[in-house]
């Protein structure tokens, strides 16, 4: 077969080309550490790896949500151990107020104490997130959430809890509504409570009480009237059922006429509770189900409270006050508790999803490893191996185009 001179060298070229070729896709893979460098290479390997790409990315951003998540919750954290110390300090004033040697003076003083400490707290409550936001105010992040009113403090915010997705399945909330943290909360002992008419004239003091059996307990509102007759004067009193007298004529009677002594046990339908000190004729306790009631309102009533008169008939107004702020501030406390629980809670569990995040980084790189990465060793050796295919080519090619019967002739 004879071969022109044209084919030789066209034949040499295409071939040294190719294997120049294959000699830079090898060098290129071994800069890269990459066997596959098009999609090409190895279809069902690109893929997969790709797939495998925008997992490892969602979980990254996964890990980002978590340390807004944190970030968010460290502020609530910080927020509510604010007002933990602020309830504390409430209590200690509550049970400084009830000292019965301090004078007016002394009172007034220490109202003038719980107006700073009801700012303090409405600053608290008004914590900003750091981002344009309030921490306490739902969804509606745009405005503080309380204000002060009369009586206490209006809530401006709504019920949302804001959430953030911080795993595959798992939303975490990153606030609390501040209905829930500082209104929300039920008087007396969570059940029932007791409170003395604003009229009564002896000196009566009652307790917040305790439930005896819970399957007695009927919700109704219970009124207790005592009366003082006779010389010497004995003192009686007759519990009446007041959700029960609006469904009769006539009222109904829980317990008529019982007899009377300071500090006993008075116990009906399910609820036990005592009334200390010398009750006049005529003065009135309640009973009724407990309510839901801002410690805004709480507070404020406490320094309405110390400015009653600390002498006479007013000293036990005094000590019903105090007592009923106690109550209402331990309930508060307990919610405040309770949610910061739930807040340690939510922290924890960032902690664990962080270190599962890690976990599965790594199976993500290690399956990534597995579709793209490089054997080095079998490619360099496959370099050096086409690079001597390559410079024998050329020898040859060099020796073969230099053939020439010219080079013969003399």
């Amino acid at each position: 077969m004879r071969i022109s001179t044209n084919t030789m060298f066209e034949t040499g070229t295409n071939q040294m080309g190719s294997l120049q070729s294959q000699l830079a896709r090898t060098q290129m893979q071994l800069s890269t550490n990459r066997r596959i460098l098009t999609p090409s290479d190895d279809p069902v390997a690109s893929a997969r790896a790709l797939e495998v790409t925008q997992s490892q990315a969602v979980n990254t951003q996964y890990g980002v949500n978590r340390q807004n998540a944190r970030s968010s919750l460290s502020q609530v954290e910080q927020a509510l151990a604010s007002t933990t110390q602020l309830i504390h300090d409430i209590k200690t004033i509550a049970v400084s107020a009830g000292n019965g040697t301090m004078l007016p003076a002394d009172r007034q003083a220490l109202a003038i104490d719980l107006k700073g400490r009801l700012n303090d707290l409405l600053g608290v409550a008004n914590t900003a997130d750091g981002v344009g936001g309030y921490l306490f105010s739902g969804y509606s992040t745009g405005s503080p959430p309380f204000s002060l009113v009369d009586g206490g403090a209006a809530y401006h915010g709504d019920q949302g809890i804001r959430k953030l997705q911080v795993a595959s399945s798992r939303e975490i909330a990153v606030s609390d509504s501040g209905s829930s943290v500082f209104e929300n909360i039920a008087t007396g002992n969570g059940t029932f409570q007791t409170s003395a008419a604003s009229a009564n004239k002896g000196a009566g003091v009652v307790s917040s009480g305790a439930i005896t059996d819970a399957s007695l307990i009927k919700g109704h509102d219970y009124q207790i009237e005592f009366t003082v007759t006779g010389t010497p004067a004995v003192t009686t009193y007759t519990v009446t059922d007041l959700s029960r007298a609006a469904e009769v004529p006539v009222p109904a009677p829980v317990a008529l006429n019982v007899p009377f002594e300071s500090g006993k046990q008075i116990a009906f339908e399910g609820v036990v509770f005592d009334i200390a000190g010398a009750p006049a004729s005529g003065d009135i306790f309640n009973v009724k189900p407990s309510e839901k009631q801002s410690i805004f309102t709480t507070l404020s009533q406490l320094i309405d409270t110390l400015g009653l008169p600390a002498n006479g008939p007013k000293q036990a107004a005094l000590s019903n006050g105090l007592n009923m702020a106690m109550d209402n501030l331990d309930a508060a406390l307990e919610n405040v508790l309770s949610v910061r629980a739930g807040v340690g809670s939510s922290l924890k569990e960032l902690d664990y999803l962080d270190g599962a995040g890690e976990d599965r980084n790594i199976q993500y790189s290690e399956a990534l490893s597995d579709l793209q990465d490089l054997d080095m060793v079998k490619a360099y050796s496959l370099f050096q191996q086409q690079k001597m295919t390559l410079e024998a080519s050329q020898m040859s090619f060099k020796s073969l185009s230099g053939l020439s019967l010219f080079n013969y002739l003399r």
